[in-house]
């Protein structure tokens, strides 16, 4: 393994035409991609990742015709340059991104990730991301890495032999934190309606925000919970320390957290340190239909920007603007929908821009993306309720959601309700 002095030494490996993978969140290899960024040599490199964290070198307009971010999953650094049409985006469930490059869909040509220092075997892990990242160092030929000293040893498929790397750089800085969200009286009644959902035994899977850290702030009183997650933040450790998920009830993975990354803060980075009581797994397999639904009560906690009255889920867009990702929204919900006593939730506050905007819509905006489709979706919860629209008619969802609407625009969607062809009662 061959150890370069510069962040810039290590890319000039990187070729023009190049397919490079980008690890991410807070593995985002931050020197390496800055100096990506500043090599002007280069032209028609497509930068391949999720949202990344600390940077937005990559993205900057200085870099358009050099470098090409491609998201699968757009952080608030990639969306500007999305939307101005210097970046691309890529629609997929974040379970089909390993194959993207295993089955050379997406052709790799590089990878540059952050990785931990190796242990007394030589081998180094992926730290806090594994996610696609384990398919892309499984998959490109050519492997940078940035060597972080403070970068956690994770267990579970993040082993990395240092006879895989090429070229390494070697630092000693803090990882990219995230800093615990605002909990408004919003969020901590949909945090109370979902805890109020969550039995005693139950498989959760949650994401990161203010409703994720409500609900998890508010399950002290259960017990032997198990977490089978794409992702986790800080609110999940006191609930491990403090005896509450034990894991003990699980199928898969029997006695562990299962995640693919987490993103928080340092406090969470020490915490998943070298613990074998956190496994790692890459997104094909923390988010495998297959796999989640063999876990009991599966309770699937994700986030909406929009959710029209047949119960179309919008996750991914503002109209036609780019704001996240499809994500693992769809594997869990589906997943949840068929473990046995699982509880797929799509929770979302009633209102958006100071209460001006009602995310109860009778249409979704133009340009929306339908990431849960109205076959699929079962909870839905705001503020003012949680109603189960499974198996319900159209009519009858279109009245549940209303029911759980802002009250100042339930008037408004009600008449829409009545003029919509496929509602209209005979």
């Amino acid at each position: 393994m061959p150890t370069v002095p510069s962040a810039a030494d290590a890319v000039s490996h990187i070729k023009s035409g190049m397919n490079v993978f980008v690890h991410g969140s807070a593995a985002t290899p931050l020197p390496l991609l800055e100096a990506l960024a500043g090599r002007t040599d280069l032209e028609d490199v497509r930068l391949y990742h999720l949202h990344t964290e600390g940077t937005s070198a990559h993205v900057a307009a200085a870099c358009a015709g050099r470098l090409t971010s491609v998201s699968f999953f757009a952080g608030s650094a990639a969306r500007p340059a999305i939307q101005e049409g210097r970046a691309e985006f890529i629609p997929v469930f974040l379970s089909d991104i390993p194959a993207l490059f295993t089955r050379k869909v997406i052709p790799l040509d590089a990878a540059i990730v952050q990785l931990s220092p190796a242990d007394r075997h030589g081998a180094h892990t992926l730290g806090t991301s594994i996610d696609a990242a384990r398919a892309a160092v499984d998959s490109a030929p050519l492997i940078i890495a940035e060597i972080n000293a403070r970068a956690p040893r994770t267990h579970g498929h993040t082993s990395v032999p240092a006879s895989r790397i090429d070229f390494a750089f070697h630092t000693d800085r803090p990882l990219a934190a995230g800093h615990a969200p605002s909990i408004g009286p919003v969020e901590a009644r949909i945090g109370e309606l979902i805890a109020e959902l969550v039995d005693d035994g139950a498989t959760l899977q949650m994401g990161i925000g203010a409703i994720p850290d409500a609900v998890l702030a508010r399950l002290a009183n259960k017990h032997d919970l198990g977490v089978h997650t794409e992702m986790f933040s800080d609110g999940l450790i006191d609930l491990i320390q403090g005896g509450v998920i034990t894991n003990s009830r699980k199928t898969v993975h029997p006695g562990r957290t299962v995640t693919s990354f987490v993103s928080g803060t340092q406090r969470l980075f020490d915490f998943v340190n070298d613990n074998n009581l956190v496994e790692f797994h890459g997104c094909d397999r923390t988010n495998d239909t297959s796999l989640i639904r063999k876990n009991p009560r599966v309770t699937a906690i994700n986030s909406a920007l929009e959710v029209d009255l047949s119960g179309q889920v919008c996750a991914d867009s503002i109209g036609h603007r780019i704001y996240s990702g499809i994500g693992g929204q769809m594997d869990f919900i589906r997943g949840a929908a068929l473990s046995h006593g699982g509880k797929p939730i799509i929770a979302l506050p009633s209102t958006a821009k100071d209460n001006s905007i009602s995310r109860i819509t009778a249409e979704l905006a133009p340009g929306a993306g339908v990431v849960t489709t109205r076959g699929h979706v079962q909870w839905v919860v705001t503020e003012y309720g949680a109603v189960n629209l499974h198996g319900r008619t159209l009519r009858q969802r279109g009245e549940a959601l209303i029911s759980i609407a802002h009250p100042d625009f339930r008037r408004e969607l009600t008449g829409k309700l009545h003029n919509i062809r496929h509602f209209v009662f005979s």
